[in-house]
């Protein structure tokens, strides 16, 4: 029985609400803190007014797994909604060791290229092989897009929020 009444006279323990101090008493609020700044955001919208230089966005890319920032300015797909291109980017690093080969019909490659090519007809069933290399995030190696030979990235596993 003795060790019963050890037990409830014991004043070390966390739920005797006269020991238990809340945290929010021990927060000296006379100080400023030093990681607050309440001009932040209007400071962020400057500098991404002055980055996009006027130009327009259908949405700022970030990482799926570290939400690092990966694109401000791109285009959203028309077919594949969740697909992004963009030529500017950063925090993004090429994988030169992984190439991927794609089969596009000419006529498909022409239509992106105006036509700059002579095209005499007799192409038409021939087929025209673009290469791709892969694109990582530079902060936690996530695939994010791939590269293709025109230097026009291809987004398809980012998470983007409104510009």
């Amino acid at each position: 029985m003795e060790e019963g009444d050890d037990k409830r006279g014991n004043t070390d323990s966390p739920t005797n609400s006269q020991q238990t101090v809340s945290d929010d008493d021990e927060i000296d609020y006379t100080t400023k803190p030093e990681f607050y700044d309440p001009d932040l955001d209007d400071k962020d919208e400057k500098w991404i007014h002055k980055k996009r230089q006027g130009r327009d966005t259908d949405a700022v890319l970030s990482c799926p797994a570290c939400f690092t920032t990966l694109c401000l300015e791109c285009q959203r797909h028309e077919k594949y909604l969740t697909q992004y291109r963009a030529i500017f980017v950063v925090n993004c690093k090429i994988e030169n060791n992984q190439v991927f080969r794609q089969n596009i019909p000419i006529s498909r490659s022409r239509k992106r290229n105006r036509g700059t090519e002579g095209f005499d007809g007799s192409d038409a069933p021939s087929t025209n092989i673009e290469t791709f290399k892969q694109v990582c995030c530079s902060v936690c190696s996530t695939e994010v897009g791939v590269i293709d030979e025109d230097e026009v990235y291809h987004f398809f596993n980012v998470l983007p929020s409104e510009p």
